[in-house]
């Protein structure tokens, strides 16, 4: 049997991350979560204030920074627009877009990916899909829950 110390040395990995265990997240926040992203889906211009304003009217009373932290969890943030966006550095490289009057009239021709998260009862799993423009067909896709790791 190997020790701990071999075993990191093997894999090239700091001994701390051997003895890592991650934590459970608490049923309230996956409550919160359920309930922030209801809020969300409904009103995507909501920031942190404004949904912590609606958990509390609907009587779950939370804090500002645990509705900001479970939101960057989550992946979502407020949908406003943002300053000079459309103003690009003088330096930078403007690439084309390629598509622009192509005629899509085949099989393999473009393809695109996207990436969605899907509530689950303890959770969120996140889902990637390749998708062909033409056939509308999904070539490949991948669930992962990477991100809603336990705090």
């Amino acid at each position: 049997m190997l020790t701990i110390k071999r075993q990191s040395e093997l894999l090239e990995l700091p001994r701390s991350t051997l003895y890592y265990q991650p934590c459970i997240d608490n049923p309230r926040n996956i409550a919160l979560m359920h309930l922030m992203d209801e809020i969300y889906t409904q009103n995507p211009e909501y920031g942190s204030r404004r949904i912590r304003f609606e958990l509390n009217a609907i009587g779950h009373p939370v804090g500002r920074d645990l509705v900001r932290t479970l939101m960057r969890r989550m992946g979502i943030e407020a949908v406003y627009p943002k300053p000079n966006l459309s103003k690009g550095h003088p330096e930078h490289k403007i690439y084309p877009y390629l598509l622009r009057g192509v005629k899509i009239d085949r099989v393999n021709q473009v393809w695109s990916t996207d990436i969605t998260y899907i509530r689950m009862v303890n959770g969120f799993l996140y889902l990637t899909a390749v998708i062909d423009w033409y056939s509308r067909y999904v070539l490949s896709w991948k669930i992962s829950n990477l991100n809603s790791r336990k705090m």
